[in-house]
């Protein structure tokens, strides 16, 4: 039965206990009995539904960035897409990996133990072909990788590794070492055969070469943060992130604001006739004594308090406090 009834179902059902067909009591006893689900010891499920969820969201984003970086880094068009985020014992993924094969082994602190991030070897000529001038479609042939087609792969695999920092800095502050490349999977087992690992899975295409991209990331690595996989905290960190963001380049663009400041030397009153009096030579006898502090303005508002004098042969002004708030002024 399912679980949810149509109408005509439940209409059927309440005719049957008005006539005595079905008895309420014996359906009651039915639902009280334990259900028992299967479960398979061979493959143990140890990450939920929902935190694969959200590692699918991160490694959405990954591959967003890894398709803008590998499109300029090879300059040809890059396309690359999740498909699948799943959990799996790990011999049945170091079982799936082929012969010759590119596996880079990659710490992935601060958390404890490695992933292995496994590209297929047809897309790594691809991009090898790209990196020494080629156009990337020549790549039938399967072959071992020589040492400088390592060298290229490795300084090409240490810039992928810096973006997980930036599609893992919602749940953690990631800081990736890639240790080594392997090429048999044979000298690649990081745990044991039997642990769970996460699987993610991920297509690209580069130019007309397709093949496929493996994050193999062991239950063990990520098991201390897993509270943290969830779309709830990561949208919530995401949110913060962006106002943290917003108020810094706010508080950014204060800083750099330009205003006017002023000292005042000080102030005196005058009628209107002695100011139309007033020659080149006469002097006027201000309020404020030599030796007094002079007002500094910020705009038209007392902000400091200070003494002139002369440094480096110029008028300067020396703070010596800073006006309080609900501090009396004089007019200005």
């Amino acid at each position: 039965m399912s679980e949810v009834l149509s109408q005509s179902e439940i209409d059927a059902l309440l005719k049957a206990l008005d006539s005595g067909e079905v008895d309420a009591q014996e359906i009651k006893e039915d639902s009280n009995e334990r259900k028992v689900k299967k479960y398979d010891f061979r493959n143990p499920q140890k990450i939920a539904k929902e935190q694969l969820r959200t590692l699918e969201i991160i490694h959405e984003n990954y591959s967003r960035l890894l398709q803008t970086f590998l499109s300029g880094y090879l300059r040809a068009p890059v396309k690359i897409s999740v498909l699948t985020v799943d959990q799996y014992a790990y011999s049945e993924f170091s079982n799936s990996i082929s012969n010759p094969a590119f596996l880079s082994i990659v710490k992935f602190k601060p958390l404890n133990g490695e992933i292995i991030v496994d590209m297929s070897p047809k897309t790594a000529f691809a991009a090898i072909d790209r990196l020494l001038g080629g156009d990337g479609e020549n790549v039938d042939e399967i072959r071992t990788f020589t040492e400088i087609e390592l060298t290229l792969l490795k300084r090409m695999m240490n810039k992928v590794l810096d973006l997980l920092k930036q599609a893992w800095e919602n749940v953690i502050e990631l800081n990736p070492i890639l240790e080594k490349i392997e090429t048999n999977s044979q000298f690649a087992q990081i745990i044991s055969p039997t642990e769970t690992v996460a699987l993610v899975t991920m297509n690209i295409s580069i130019g007309k070469i397709e093949g496929m991209i493996n994050l193999c990331i062991p239950h063990l690595t990520i098991e201390p943060i897993l509270n943290k996989l969830s779309t709830k905290f990561w949208f919530s960190n995401k949110n913060n992130d962006h106002d943290d963001e917003n108020t810094k380049l706010l508080e950014k663009n204060i800083k750099n604001t330009l205003i006017t400041m002023k000292a005042q030397l000080g102030s005196t009153k005058l009628t209107v006739r002695e100011i139309l009096d007033l020659e080149v030579g006469d002097v006027i006898k201000l309020n404020e004594k030599q030796g007094d502090e002079v007002k500094i303005l910020v705009k038209s508002n007392p902000k400091f308090h200070g003494i002139p004098g002369v440094k480096n042969k110029k008028m300067s002004v020396k703070i010596t406090r800073v006006v309080k708030d609900g501090e009396e002024t004089d007019d200005q």
